[in-house]
């Protein structure tokens, strides 16, 4: 290495007009990533473990300790001709060998032997001087902004240069030292820009080490996380001076601190007479519309007081507070006519609206799935002793929200506002229904709680097991990372209320029965045309048949992850899997059964006894189904063993019928010895015909007991055991 090389933290920064704020964080790690990752590929040393990526709305930058002035030297080995290719019977230079010395650049006296066991060849070898980083930061920085994911770049001016928004200046600086480059048309410098209106000049950059002190110094928190913690002290701060409580999402809080470079937080109130909205509605347009923080007061519920988060620090806050309540009224405004003009109409009145809109073209209207969904919330009400009659009065309303002035306005707040509609407008004895309308829609999103209610669960799997069939039906089932229903998330949260609400229900007859309710147009779209252009040939129960299976799987796909999640491996899921179980209740019952069995010291030895039987009657073709004949048992080792399945047998028959599969993987646990001794002293596959398929059967009694829970023999097997 040059003596000459040094180490100084690198600077990095893209001066641009304000960058889209949910993009903001993603673009600005994507940089830093794509920088290091330049770095390392051209054997740039540098602190791996310091790079840091830094951003505002009108900038992205990273900042790496240690960087090196220049790459290390290469040591360079260029194999030539081989040794009889390169020498002449005289032993002079051949074509061949000059033009390799000259292509090097150097004398063919100069080249090296190198000898290895497959013969001996000529080498020129030399060591590359590294270049210097500041030669190569250039291409670097130019391939990482390139490789950002910006999904529709601008272009501005009257050249060709594309970004996220139109870049305004260039900071490159290697310690005190500028690293010179063009970019954007931009020449690289020193001179960074502060906050728009606190500090209109430009921001001298002594060296890397004080960027960020010198853009603080011009009210520029270039680091996000200061800048998120700066948020959260300031909404605190006022809050107090309110007396409530402050709800400052991550979400809310990641967005705003990316549309602001120096936060502030205003205290702001509205008209109370707005508190007669549905609070839902009101907290969702201070933040989704207007990025404002709602407070709370002590009971929980939402106060006339609002945060909003200033983008300077105004001499005169108090215009800033009227422009902030002078924005939101009209929004709240609208909302209160909304709300008023519903509850004028009644949630109910919606209903025939629904046939007038299409929920998809071979399936009908919304009118007609919500019919669809009552039918099945009424048959799975009654089988898990929930009051069929408000099941099937909340399907019948589910969807009646959506024609709503309010949710249609905000569609966020569909199965929200049938609550509230409902609850004001049905028999007092449905309040279980009104919540339903909302619990229904639960898991919303992941990490989401199920429905609560019993009528709220009925409601939610009937609704999904509609969604879900009507659109494989209809061949619209998702493809790769295309999933326009939302199928997979419908598909995991119909598995997450059955499992986790306890309801025991068979799964694939519901399956049945909700595409029993399809019309059959909508099990001939799925068909598509054949090759002559024709529509296929219907047969409705086969098409039916393999919906339902297909369905079953690819509900059952969505609990791998679910499981593994909660560390339960992939072995011991397929397990339980292999069997098919119609409730998905029974599924994870047994999923946890296996769990524990496979803690137990007798699991490994029995996983390869079960292993080695499924393999003996496999090949054997014959499942020894056949009774029995205590008289061909022919040693000690077949006696005890046939003796210790009949006691399993005997112990396990109640523990099947309470479906106590803990309890039953225990007993069976008990025939580790007796396998063990059997496999060491028989011979399955005798010579006797009668001898063998007697064995045959002993050893098919024996995994059908452990078939009652799941196939152990997929668990894991170490080595040793097998």
């Amino acid at each position: 290495m040059n003596p000459a090389t040094r180490r100084a933290p690198l600077l990095i920064e893209i001066g641009t007009e304000e960058l889209p704020p949910k993009a903001l964080d993603s673009l600005a790690a994507a940089f830093a990533s794509g920088v290091a990752e330049g770095l390392a590929r051209n054997g740039v040393a540098f602190d791996a473990d310091s790079v840091r990526s830094y951003c505002s709305p009108r900038r992205l930058a990273v900042l790496i300790a240690n960087v090196s002035s220049e790459q290390p030297d290469q040591a360079i080995e260029r194999r030539g001709p081989a040794i009889s290719a390169g020498l002449d019977a005289d032993g002079n230079p051949t074509r061949a060998l000059s033009g390799f010395a000259a292509s090097c650049g150097v004398e063919v006296a100069a080249l090296e032997r190198l000898e290895t066991d497959k013969g001996a060849w000529f080498v020129h070898r030399a060591v590359q001087r590294g270049q210097p980083t500041a030669a190569l930061l250039p291409a670097i920085v130019e391939q990482a902004l390139k490789a950002l994911p910006i999904p529709k770049p601008m272009r501005w001016g009257d050249h060709a240069y594309t970004f996220a928004r139109p870049v305004h200046w260039l900071v490159m600086l290697h310690g005190a030292d500028v690293i010179a480059a063009s970019l954007f048309g931009l020449n690289s410098g020193r001179q960074s820009r502060g906050h728009r209106f606190h500090h209109a000049g430009p921001v001298h950059v002594a060296d890397a080490d004080s960027w960020l002190v010198a853009l603080r110094n011009a009210r520029v928190l270039a680091d996000p996380a200061e800048r998120r913690q700066r948020i959260v002290d300031e909404v605190a701060r006022v809050a107090a001076e309110t007396g409530g409580t402050p709800r400052l999402s991550a979400d809310l809080l990641d967005e705003i601190a990316n549309l602001t470079e120096w936060p502030v937080a205003i205290a702001c109130a509205f008209d109370r007479e707005f508190l007669e909205v549905p609070q839902e509605a009101l907290v969702m347009t201070m933040e989704s519309n207007q990025k404002f923080v709602p407070v709370f007061d002590a009971a929980g519920r939402l106060s006339e007081h609002f945060i909003g988060i200033a983008n300077i620090d105004s001499k005169d806050p108090a215009e800033i507070r009227k422009g902030y309540e002078r924005v939101i009224r009209p929004r709240f405004a609208d909302a209160k006519f909304f709300y008023d003009e519903d509850r004028k109409q009644g949630l109910a009145s919606f209903q025939d609206s629904l046939k007038s809109v299409t929920y998809q073209q071979s399936l009908g209207s919304v009118w007609d799935k919500s019919v669809r969904v009552a039918e099945l919330a009424r048959i799975i009400a009654n089988r898990v002793g929930a009051d069929a009659a408000l099941a099937t009065r909340a399907a019948a309303l589910s969807k009646c929200d959506l024609m709503s002035r309010m949710v249609g306005e905000f569609p966020e707040l569909q199965g929200i506002m049938g609550r509230y509609y409902a609850g004001q407008g049905e028999p007092p004895e449905s309040a279980e229904v009104a919540e339903a309308l909302d619990e229904f829609y639960r898991p919303r999103q992941a990490g989401d709680a199920i429905a609560s209610t019993p009528i709220g669960r009925v409601l939610a799997v009937a609704e999904r097991l509609d969604t879900l069939t009507g659109i494989f039906a209809v061949g619209m089932k998702p493809s790769g990372n295309k999933d326009p229903f939302a199928l997979r998330r419908a598909a995991l949260g119909l598995a997450r209320t059955l499992i986790e609400a306890g309801l025991d229900l068979d799964l694939k007859a519901h399956l049945a029965e909700a595409l029993a309710a399809l019309p059959e147009t909508a099990l001939a779209a799925g068909l598509g045309k054949a090759k002559d252009g024709q529509p296929h040939k219907l047969d409705a129960g086969q098409r039916r048949a393999e919906l339902a299976a297909e369905l079953y799987e690819f509900i059952v796909d969505r609990l791998r992850g679910y499981y593994a999640e909660r560390g339960i491996a992939g072995e011991v899921f397929e397990a339980v899997r292999a069997l098919s179980p119609g409730s998905l209740l029974d599924f994870d019952r047994r999923l946890h059964a296996v769990v524990q069995f496979s803690t137990l010291p007798e699991a490994q030895s029995l996983a390869a006894a079960n292993k080695r039987i499924g393999n003996i009657l496999r090949q054997a073709g014959d499942s020894g189904h056949g009774a029995l004949d205590p008289s061909l048992l022919e040693s000690d080792a077949e006696r005890e063993l046939v003796h210790a399945v009949e006691q399993a047998e005997a112990s396990g028959a109640p523990l099947i019928a309470a479906g106590d599969y803990v309890g039953l993987l225990g007993t069976l646990a008990a025939l580790r010895d007796p396998v063990d001794h059997y496999f060491e002293n028989v011979m399955v596959m005798a010579d006797d015909e009668r001898v063998r398929r007697n064995r045959l059967s002993l050893l098919a009694r024996i995994r059908s007991m452990f078939l009652r829970v799941a196939d152990v023999s997929m668990l894991p097997v170490s080595g040793a055991a097998s």
